[in-house]
């Protein structure tokens, strides 16, 4: 009975990873195209494994060629700013029909948000906080995305956002911009040097109530 148990459990622990994949190899930038930003830095992955993105004048980026979820996901990402003073994450993601971009020290350095909810970008809508955020500092983004509900948390509880929506049409990218070359995912920096690590993406099988809309009961 205990190996009967113990099998179970592996099994379902194996399930779980099964779930999550890297979406850096630590090795190449296989999967990823680096986007065709005027003036965009060089994008390379270092000794360590971690990639390392130069400062753009103004942007570099980088954009995923695999096929990618648009509901039920979650993003795990480990950043650090180099070098500069402005974002050193843009993460673009589809949400539905739609994409966004969350940002992480933007304006001068602190700025997190999400560009661009009702045609607002990160510096004008309700869900922008102003952090002191620290150059050779690692810090961890998780981002989730289920029915009707948007989730950003910077290191945990540095900085959260919970957005809900009846439609994914609320979401855009912010105009004029060369963050739609990163579409459908993908990372920029803003004349800043950076370093990103620990890529993951994960399925979301079972919806925590967090992740449900008020007075979803589903």
């Amino acid at each position: 009975m205990k190996w009967i148990v113990l099998s179970v459990a592996l099994s379902a622990v194996a399930t779980a990873y099964a779930d999550t994949i890297a979406l850096f190899n630590g090795k190449d930038l296989s999967g990823w195209k680096i986007a065709p930003m005027d003036g965009g830095g060089t994008v390379s992955v270092v000794s360590n494994g971690t990639v390392s993105c130069g400062i753009g004048d103004p942007m570099t980026g980088i954009a995923y060629t695999n096929p990618v979820p648009v509901m039920n996901y979650e993003l795990s990402l480990e950043a650090m700013r180099v070098e500069g003073s402005d974002f050193f994450i843009a993460l673009t993601i589809p949400v539905e029909t739609n994409f966004c971009t969350v940002i992480i020290g933007g304006w001068g350095g602190g700025l997190c948000g999400i560009s661009s909810v009702d045609y607002a970008d990160a510096s004008e809508n309700q869900w922008s906080e102003y952090l002191t955020l620290k150059n050779q500092c690692w810090y961890h983004l998780r981002v989730r995305v289920t029915p009707g509900v948007l989730q950003v948390f910077l290191n945990d509880d540095l900085y959260t956002a919970r957005i809900e929506y009846e439609a994914s049409s609320r979401f855009s990218l912010r105009p004029g911009s060369d963050i739609d070359m990163t579409k459908p995912l993908g990372l920029a920096t803003y004349r800043t040097g950076a370093f990103w690590r620990n890529f993951t993406l994960t399925s979301v099988t079972v919806l925590r109530p967090a992740d449900k809309a008020l007075g979803d009961s589903l």
